[in-house]
């Protein structure tokens, strides 16, 4: 539009100017010396256009020619830069395919075209990594931290590899620059968290983790229980150092952030009752109990009360048991109690109960005492012991990543390394012999018949002893004559 008016405007002075040259006709005349040249005034006009045309030609011309060796350093340099971009782009291909070949060329191609060492380090290190060169990739990194622009991705580079070398302390050092220069990045949180942990610099993780809620970077649910694991963990801790109140107050914390929880439960309520805290302990067991039974709940519970009668105990966890009357845990719990005062058919029941169709190795080991200890029947105690090395195992703590079994409740797994993934619950049967003729025949699953066995095979009805009598009896019964039974190694004798 406005070049337009521009020409319209520069128009309308030339068609003025022609018809005021018309209009006034003239001559001009030039005098040099004795010469004198008259010239008309419009051929006059048009010869001062005709000088203006050729000087602005000539002046641009000059400029042109001044100017060509800048235009030309600027046009191979225009024309480097995009072959340089183009030799970085087909570089990170090429490392995204895993062709460290390729990547190397073309990260000397790009250096040496873009001559930006921030642009092409990056590329450089990831390519010496995937030859396998990885002297070179750190330095390389090392190189970028001389950079602000490239600190960050050198610090990230080098964090990875010392947790792939495990350099635990240079990356847990790696990890809080990172922190440092970028403390919203949500990967360098999580990373810090999980070296913190690995350390077991438990208070520092407690930290990290409520920053990294508070930023986003890890989800609410998975931080709460998380939170929950490292309070024991500083619960412990303190314990360790004799720091009683601490050790409470933690365990407290973690109790309050997942309620139902076990491990929080057992903590809290094992630490408020060795600090003469007697009343709040039972209200925690009882909280926990009606959620999540355990024994060692029940075996704190009954230790609670200071009197040494079989039948006191008795009737207190007979209340116990009334806040989840149908869980085996409050079976097994009244038996083990009723045992003790020897109140044996009640105790019977109660197993029954516990046991099912299918007891238990727990249930069955119980049922073991409750024979030997009712009617001394050994025989009967022998054959629940060996039907309890063939029925499920006791509940214990199992990883939820690695499926490693522990024994004790431990903040992270002992095997992965992973935080709060220690479940209460039955493993599953497994055995892992280096020579599977060591191998207790107890232990072994039992045999198979082919469905292609000839007619006149022994049955296995005939070979193994029969079951034992859940309901019990009122004498020890007679020794069969096949001595199998006796001679199979019980759990109690291995």
């Amino acid at each position: 539009m406005i070049k337009t008016l521009l020409f319209v405007a520069l128009a309308t002075l030339v068609v003025a100017g022609s018809l005021w040259l018309a209009e006034y006709p003239g001559d001009v005349q030039l005098s040099a010396g004795s010469l004198q040249i008259d010239v008309p005034l419009p051929i006059f006009a048009l010869c001062l256009l005709l000088f203006a045309v050729i000087a602005a030609l000539l002046y641009r011309m000059w400029r042109g020619l001044r100017g060509a060796p800048r235009g030309t350093r600027a046009y191979f340099t225009r024309r480097n830069r995009e072959k340089g971009y183009r030799a970085l782009t087909q570089g990170m291909v090429a490392v995204a395919a895993g062709d460290a070949g390729e990547a190397s060329r073309q990260a000397r191609k790009a250096d040496s075209l873009l001559k930006e060492p921030p642009l092409t380090m990056l590329l450089s290190a990831q390519a010496a990594q995937l030859d396998g060169d990885d002297e070179a990739a750190k330095r390389y990194f090392t190189a970028m931290l001389e950079r602000e622009e490239t600190a960050f991705l050198g610090l990230r580079g080098l964090l990875m590899q010392a947790q792939r070398d495990g350099h635990h302390g240079e990356a847990l050092t790696l990890a809080h620059r990172a922190r440092a220069l970028r403390p919203k990045t949500p990967w360098v949180l999580t990373t810090l968290l999980e070296l913190q942990i690995e350390g077991h610099h438990w208070r520092e993780a407690l930290n990290t983790l409520d920053e990294a809620v508070r930023r986003k970077a890890i989800d609410a649910d998975k931080a709460g229980h998380d939170k929950a694991v490292l309070l024991l963990a500083c619960s412990q801790v303190a314990d360790d150092a004799k720091d009683a109140d601490e050790a409470l107050s933690f365990a407290r914390k973690a109790h309050a952030q997942k309620p139902d929880f076990l491990p929080a439960t057992l903590r809290f309520a094992a630490l408020s009752a060795a600090s003469g805290k007697k009343r709040q302990a039972t209200k925690i067991i009882e909280e926990g109990w009606a959620k999540t039974p355990h024994g060692a709940l029940a075996t704190l519970y009954g230790a609670l009360d200071d009197s040494a009668d079989p039948l006191k105990r008795v009737k207190r966890l007979e209340k116990l048991a009334a806040l989840n009357a149908d869980h085996p845990e409050s079976h097994m719990a009244l038996a083990e109690a009723l045992m003790a005062a020897k109140i044996w058919g009640a105790a019977r029941a109660h197993l029954e109960k516990a046991g099912g169709e299918t007891p238990p190795a727990r249930v069955c080991k119980l049922m073991a005492q409750l024979e030997e200890g009712e009617h001394g029947n050994m025989d009967s105690a022998r054959s629940w012991l060996l039907r309890a090395t063939l029925s499920a195992p006791d509940p214990t703590w199992i990883c939820g990543g690695c499926g490693a079994a522990s024994r004790d409740w431990t903040p992270t797994c002992a095997r992965c390394d992973a935080l709060g993934t220690l479940q209460w619950r039955i493993p599953e049967r497994a055995l892992i012999l280096e020579d599977y003729s060591q191998a207790p025949a107890s232990f072994l699953p039992p045999p198979t018949v082919a469905t292609d066995a000839p007619s006149d095979m022994v049955p296995l009805d005939a070979i193994l002893p029969p079951p034992p009598d859940i309901k019990g009896s009122d004498a020890p019964d007679d020794k069969p004559d096949d001595k199998r039974a006796d001679d199979a190694p019980t759990s109690a004798q291995r």
